[in-house]
């Protein structure tokens, strides 16, 4: 009981720190925007926005288009949840 009171303080301090983090970041974005630049450079860091453009797999349009395929592919994996309620 000890143990979940604290590690739900723990997890309830990470979320506040993690919105701070995200105002900091947003707060830098909008800078970016506001300048028009993608990279900043200053005295001890070098700062990037950019966009990245990548190309996934979209599985569940595979599956429905060729489903002898996907299955030919498709590899199952398992994973262990641990959660509170």
């Amino acid at each position: 009981e000890n143990r979940i009171k604290k590690l739900t303080e723990l997890e309830e301090q990470i979320t506040k720190l993690q919105e701070q983090a995200d105002a900091i970041k947003g707060e830098l974005k909008t800078e970016f925007e506001e300048k028009g630049i993608d990279e900043l450079k200053t005295k001890n860091f070098l700062i990037r926005w950019k966009e990245i453009v990548s190309s996934r797999l979209d599985s569940k349009a595979l599956k429905a288009a060729l489903p002898d395929v996907y299955n030919q592919f498709v590899k199952q994996t398992s994973s262990r949840r641990f959660t509170v309620a």
